[in-house]
């Protein structure tokens, strides 16, 4: 069944929602991480921001420039202050944003949007990038 891009603009806004969400969960669990690796932590869940916001720039241009209005909500934010469990939600929600991302390529492949496909498919590789980091810092997590 071919896309819509009524479709596309509704994945597009699922995706800047999670981008907005993860912005805040970045922003809060840098605040909120305490114990030896505190400092390490904070600069880490910090250094992720700048990459989210980039992300949600793209989306709301994107959703805008294909005829749609961008989201304002974010998606559902969690929290902890467990420092394992952080990681944790963080690997989760990036591994979510690959498929959703990956769900996206094909999407724009039906409609024969070469650009966004390639942009997207730049995104996969950011996010893949994270979801790594967090996984070489929960290998061996002690605490």
């Amino acid at each position: 069944m071919a896309t819509t891009m009524d479709e596309l603009l509704e994945g597009l806004n699922l995706d800047l929602a999670a981008e907005f969400q993860a912005v805040i969960t970045y922003r809060l669990f840098a605040s909120l991480c305490t114990g030896p690796y505190r400092q390490e932590l904070r600069g880490f869940f910090e250094s992720e921001i700048p990459d989210e916001l980039e992300h949600a720039e793209f989306l709301a241009d994107k959703i805008v420039a294909l005829g749609g209005t961008p989201s304002t909500e974010p998606l559902p934010v969690t929290i902890t202050t467990d420092n394992r469990k952080m990681l944790e939600i963080a690997h989760q929600a990036e591994a979510d944003t690959i498929k959703r991302y990956e769900e996206r390529v094909k999407q724009a492949d039906d409609l024969g949007l070469t650009a966004l496909k390639v942009r997207l498919e730049d995104l996969i590789v950011d996010e893949t990038a994270h979801k790594e980091e967090m996984e070489r810092r929960l290998e061996n997590w002690k605490g």
